[in-house]
């Protein structure tokens, strides 16, 4: 059964058969904004998110970015740029998806940081069901759901426009998971880099 991750959790990467994860996937999910039209009816207003992640070394530099401009480095791709959010409501389905294949990482790989922002502006708070899911699987199919965030109705995301949602990290040999859970008061990636080199490595 998934897990609502809180601030500071650590999870275990292991299968219930004790063996190891060796691909995980963190996708978002959310919906366009509804708004009151100019003659009584109503529009959708779109919605566009930013999933990224930065692959850090031993020695804290920056490896690699996978972002909506760079979608596939070593052991890590993206799914592509989602500009609007659901349109029609809730379909289930996660809008943007980063695959992490553990064991096909850059070598000197040793944290890899997910952040998200809204690239259009939008207040977490108002996103309509914007989420987050960590699960063992590929982007079109999910094997087990391991954790989830509910961005829109946390109140610590309430006029936040971007987020640090966690690392991964090597301990030992074996790759942990962290939930960092925090907003920023960065808008764009650039910004967010520089925040999580400061304060979340």
């Amino acid at each position: 059964m998934a897990i609502s991750l809180e601030k500071g959790q650590k999870i275990s990467l292991e299968k219930s058969n004790g063996s190891n994860l060796d691909q995980i996937c963190v996708g978002v999910n959310w919906g366009a904004i509804e708004k009151k039209g100019l003659f009584g009816g109503k529009k959708k207003v779109a919605v566009d998110l930013d999933a990224s992640c930065i692959v850090f070394d031993a020695k804290n530099e920056v490896i690699d970015t996978v972002y909506f401009g760079k979608l596939e480095t070593q052991g890590i791709k993206h799914s592509g740029d989602d500009r609007t959010g659901d349109l029609d409501g809730d379909d289930g389905l996660d809008n943007e998806i980063i695959t992490l294949n553990l064991n096909k990482l850059d070598s000197n790989a040793h944290q890899i940081v997910f952040v998200l922002n809204s690239y259009s502006g939008h207040d977490f708070k108002t996103i309509p069901f914007a989420s987050i899911r960590l699960y063992e699987g590929t982007p079109t199919h999910v094997n087990s759901v391991y954790a989830t965030y509910d961005v829109t109705n946390d109140p610590q995301f309430s006029g936040a426009l971007s987020m640090v949602l966690g690392k991964f990290y090597l301990h030992n040999k074996n790759w942990k998971f962290s939930a960092l859970g925090e907003p920023t008061k960065d808008s764009k990636l650039p910004g967010m880099i520089e925040t999580v080199k400061k304060h979340y490595l």
